[in-house]
């Protein structure tokens, strides 16, 4: 029990061997047009580790194995979703809802970028308008059908990823991170989260996490020894991919063409989604 326990079991949601009522669930319904089988969220305990780019990418990879796939862009002071893929067109909406916008290859968008008047526009709201609009995303947005649904979230562990794993049913996380050793000290305090939230976590995807030399073919560690391997075995949990270090990926984001980047990096994490 709780040392600031108000024995009002109905509105708590902790697991608690005193509970005398049924465990509060807060999770909101998606649209009543949407029919959404699996929500990913794609997290990270801090910013720059390439979160959004791993989401757009594994968006992609499930999109082209034949999935329906959405990307719900909850990271709303920092949007980068829209450019990976090129989308400058604003959502539109009529009496039922909200459109998400649909990629060149049928991949479902909502992001905060496309209901500003300019893209370039700050979002400087504080955290429960932020959180009340990833929840809208959620129940307002007219998605279709949708075999899984990627949840880019902010970095770090504060209020929007507690909103998310609060309110949306994720069925799993993906942790992002890179080589550096501080990053992975960061890494278990988002893994800690996802426990704490009773998310399962799917497994590690680190990026930046060697450079192959086009001349003699070896692989340098630009940032050092990685120690993400012994993280996840720390928690039980899959290194599923190691993406390199490779001009071509962030030029493909730059020019809006992230869906037609080369390479099989994300299958491992694709087979785990659809296993």
């Amino acid at each position: 029990m709780s040392n600031n326990c108000n024995m009002d079991c109905g509105s708590c949601s902790e697991e608690c061997s005193e509970r005398t009522a049924p465990k509060a669930d807060f999770r909101e319904k998606p649209h009543e047009l949407s029919n959404i089988k699996k929500v990913i969220g794609i997290i990270s305990g801090k910013g720059g580790v390439g979160k959004s780019l791993v989401t757009s990418m594994l968006a992609v990879t499930m999109n082209r194995r034949g999935h329906k796939t959405a990307i719900l862009d909850a990271d709303v002071t920092g949007p980068s979703i829209p450019k990976a893929f090129g989308i400058t067109g604003k959502a539109t909406g009529n009496e039922l809802g909200m459109f998400p916008i649909r990629s060149t290859t049928g991949i479902n968008i909502m992001s905060i970028n496309m209901l500003l008047a300019n893209e370039t526009d700050p979002v400087i709201w504080r955290g429960p308008i932020i959180g009340g609009t990833v929840k809208q995303f959620w129940t307002d947005v007219i998605w279709g059908d949708v075999d899984y649904m990627f949840i880019d979230m902010p970095p770090g562990t504060g209020d929007v990823p507690l909103t998310v794993f609060q309110s949306i049913p994720v069925d799993g996380v993906v942790v992002v991170t890179s080589p550096q050793e501080l990053v992975s000290m960061i890494v278990s305090k988002a893994v800690k989260m996802a426990e704490m939230m009773r998310i399962p976590i799917i497994g590690i995807v680190e990026n930046m996490s060697y450079f192959e030399c086009p001349d003699c073919r070896g692989r340098h560690e630009i940032f050092g020894e990685s120690h993400i391997d012994e993280i996840a075995d720390r928690y039980n949990i899959e290194v599923l991919a190691k993406l390199p270090i490779d001009p071509r990926i962030p030029q493909a984001c730059d020019r809006g063409m992230i869906e037609l980047f080369e390479g099989n990096w994300m299958d491992d994490v694709a087979k785990a989604l659809e296993g």
